[in-house]
C-alpha cells in the first residue's frame, strides 16, 4: 500500500470513529430531563430566597436532585438512554417536582428568612 492508500484508509477511519461517536452521543442525549432539571433547581433556589423552604426540606430536595443527577449520569454511561431508562428518568423528574411543589405549598415557612 502506498502512502495515499495509506493516508485515505486512515482518513475513512478517522470519519466513521467521529461517525459514530456523534451518534451515540446525539443518542444520549436528554435534553427535556435536562431542562426540567434547570427548572426545578430554579424553584428550589426561590423556594429557599423566599422562605417557603425549611432547610430540612432544601436538603431532601437537594438529595432527590442528586439521585436524579446519578440516574441521569448511570443511563447515559453506555452512550445510549434506551425508552425504559427515559421512562424511569421522567418519572423520578415528576415524583421531584411534585415533591417541590409539596413542601413549597406546606405551613411550614424558615423562621430566619429574608
Amino acid at each position: 500500500m502506498n502512502i495515499l492508500n495509506k493516508f485515505s484508509f486512515m482518513a475513512v477511519i478517522s470519519m466513521l470513529a467521529f461517525i459514530f461517536v456523534t451518534i451515540n452521543s446525539v443518542q444520549a442525549g436528554t435534553p427535556k430531563l435536562d431542562k426540567k432539571e434547570r427548572h426545578q433547581k430554579t424553584r428550589i433556589i426561590q423556594g429557599v430566597r423566599s422562605g417557603e423552604l425549611t432547610r430540612k426540606e432544601t436538603r431532601h430536595l437537594i438529595k432527590g436532585q442528586r439521585q436524579l443527577h446519578g440516574m441521569e449520569r448511570r443511563a447515559k454511561a453506555d452512550g445510549v438512554v434506551t425508552r425504559k431508562e427515559r421512562v424511569r428518568l421522567n418519572l423520578k423528574a415528576e415524583q421531584e417536582s411534585a415533591r417541590i411543589y409539596h413542601n413549597k405549598h406546606d405551613k411550614q415557612k424558615r423562621p430566619d428568612a429574608r
